[in-house]
């Protein structure tokens, strides 16, 4: 192709960006290096049409440019095609035949960001942090997230072989499981010892509805107000903004819940509480790990901010960053990070995530000390954290705490299958017995 129509191919992605708005169009056009940017691109789009050793589709390399250009913004920035969309629907109010893991790549391969409860991949103790290698005998790596998770899907009852690469471990895993429906219960709740245990799992479009309702079961159950509430936040990987807002009211009386905060100084959009705590003001302890990310984190950072709550755990993951869904055509969108949210005291958690009041290391897990953690400041070209006011808040407490020196082999012994939940049940009970010091007590900001 001569470069004339190269030039012509440029001027016409030029006039597309011309849709955009006013502002945006105005600084492309009196750019000029943006055109000869453009004019490059095309150079290579041709190159490679004319001389690349096999014949190439053009929708694949513009869709190869189109996510190039989005991977070097932040990790969290996607082109969404019709199946990125049924993947998204599914993840927010669908039922599927699958294994119930929440996955993401990682240089080429496979990572696990959480497998959800009761689920085959929870029951056969996958974690967080391990890699997917194989699929029924055949390699992942270099493949799509897309190809992936379509092939962990598929009809209930089929059966399904992974191998696992854990860090830590000298050997892979390799573990058989059978698909089932996984029905998405993004609320589950029960009474333990007096106490109310709320176990939120992802916020979806019914986490802040299925909340209320949780306290107001936990009530009738009990016939009477429980000691007080463990809310687990644990691998909880976040979801709708509008429902991490209803969760946080639902333990707030007043006071702002998050503010999000975009390119400019004055693009700041803050969220508040309504009047009414469902939990009458009774001690309330969230608990986080590093699998707690971005609606978790508003809600356990509002809950902190407010002395509302003690947050109990590890510190978690660290995403402070809303992606807005830009709608392109009938089935495609864009996925873009559009704004940073902070707490109500105006704390970023970006990269630095929650840092527990109460740090409880999960010491029944046989693993905990050998599994690396994974948290958004190990992603390539995460977002940095403007507000590094309490650089302290990324650092880890090493010493060892003569309260947490069980074994698991010890802990198994007496009952103890979750040290952190029981830690936090206790720690109510307590809380309880001398209200003056419970979290309630304590002046809101």
């Amino acid at each position: 192709m001569s470069r004339a129509f190269s030039w012509l191919q440029a001027t016409a992605i030029a006039g597309a960006i011309a849709l955009v708005p006013a502002a945006t169009s105005a600084v492309a056009a009196s750019d000029s290096d943006t055109y000869r940017e453009l004019d490059t691109f095309m150079e290579v789009f041709n190159q490679v049409k004319a001389n690349y050793v096999d014949k190439v589709d053009d929708k694949k390399l513009i869709r190869g440019a189109i996510d190039g250009m989005l991977a070097s913004l932040d990790p969290h920035s996607s082109y969404m095609d019709a199946l990125d969309f049924q993947n998204m629907k599914i993840l927010t109010d669908g039922n599927y035949g699958g294994l119930g893991l929440s996955v993401t790549m990682q240089d080429g391969a496979v990572k696990v960001i959480a497998p959800q409860e009761d689920t085959p991949a929870y029951r056969a103790g996958i974690k967080s942090g391990d890699y997917i290698t194989h699929i029924d005998g055949k390699l992942l790596f270099g493949g799509s997230l897309d190809e992936a998770v379509t092939a962990m899907r598929g009809k209930p009852g089929t059966k399904i072989a992974l191998t696992i690469i854990r860090p830590g471990r000298d050997k892979p895993i390799d573990v058989t499981l059978t698909r089932e429906v996984i029905v998405q219960r993004p609320v589950k709740w029960e009474v333990r010892d007096g106490v109310g245990y709320i176990n939120i799992n992802t916020f979806s479009e019914n986490t802040g509805a299925d909340t209320r309702g949780a306290i107001a079961g936990i009530k009738a159950k009990l016939g009477h107000d429980p000691l007080g509430y463990v809310v687990d936040l644990r691998d909880n990987g976040g979801g709708l903004l509008s429902q991490a807002i209803e969760v946080s009211d639902a333990f707030l009386s007043s006071g702002e819940i998050v503010s999000q905060r975009g390119r400019e100084k004055t693009d700041i959009e803050r969220y508040y509480a309504k009047p009414g705590d469902l939990a009458d003001g009774l001690p309330v302890i969230v608990l986080t790990n590093a699998g707690t990310a971005s609606a978790s984190e508003i809600v356990a950072g509002a809950l902190q901010d407010h002395h509302r709550a003690l947050i109990m755990g590890e510190r978690s993951f660290g995403k402070g960053s809303v992606q807005t869904l830009l709608q392109l055509g009938p089935d495609t969108a864009l996925r873009l990070t559009t704004a940073r949210y902070y707490t109500p005291s105006g704390r970023s958690v970006q990269e630095g995530g929650i840092r527990p009041d109460i740090a409880v290391p999960q010491i029944s897990d046989p693993d905990y000390k050998s599994r690396p953690v994974f948290r958004e400041s190990d992603l390539r070209k995460h977002l940095v954290n403007e507000v590094k006011a309490d650089n302290a808040i990324l650092e880890e407490d090493t010493k060892t705490d003569p309260r947490f020196a069980a074994t698991p082999d010890e802990l198994k012994k007496r009952g103890i299958t979750d040290f952190q939940l029981y830690y936090a049940l206790q720690t109510i009970g307590r809380l309880a017995k001398t209200p003056t010091t419970a979290p309630a007590a304590a002046g809101r900001k």
